[in-house]
């Protein structure tokens, strides 16, 4: 009898040890870049402060487990080379308004209100540069539509009418 009990506390224990390293893996957002980004929309400029996910740890736990993102916030998952980008809501507690966004900045495909734990696959074929995360329904609230204009760093032409030198992204 004893055996069985001290296999199975063994086993509890072993369960509890694999499973703690994933939650302190996680990083506080506070550890992000910072940086800001302006969309042109027929609403006119649409400013927003976000978030940098540039590593792969950064960009694999992107909002999950955020409760709240405030109107003015967001996060920019950006990429070394344009490719089809693919998201998922696991862990994400707040409907969240995806935009796709090509090498120029322009935004080519946006998934609106998604919903928080889905594990449903939002994808966008086409190539692009990035996907940039805002609060759930922010798009529409600020007339935010396919084609409008992202002026942030990352982007070639961000800023019409002046040539511009790419500027490098923080590493990955």
């Amino acid at each position: 009898m004893i055996r069985p009990a001290l296999f199975n506390l063994l086993a509890l224990v072993s369960a509890s040890c694999h499973a703690q390293p994933a939650m302190s893996s996680l990083l506080d957002l506070s550890s992000f870049p910072r940086s800001a980004l302006t969309i042109s929309s027929g609403a006119g400029a649409q400013r927003f402060d976000i978030w940098l996910a540039n590593t792969p740890q950064q960009q694999s736990q992107g909002l999950m487990f955020v409760r709240d993102l405030p109107a003015s916030q967001g996060m920019l998952f950006i990429n070394r080379e344009p490719r089809p980008m693919s998201m998922w809501m696991k862990n994400t507690f707040i409907p969240l308004d995806m935009l796709f966004i090509d090498v120029r900045g322009r935004v080519v495909r946006i998934v609106a209100r998604t919903t928080p734990h889905s594990l449903d696959t939002l994808s966008e074929p086409t190539p692009v540069k990035a996907v940039l995360e805002l609060r759930g329904g922010e798009c529409a609230v600020r007339g935010i539509k396919i084609g409008d204009l992202v002026h942030h760093s990352a982007f070639r032409a961000s800023r019409p009418g002046r040539p511009r030198t790419p500027v490098p992204v923080e590493s990955r």
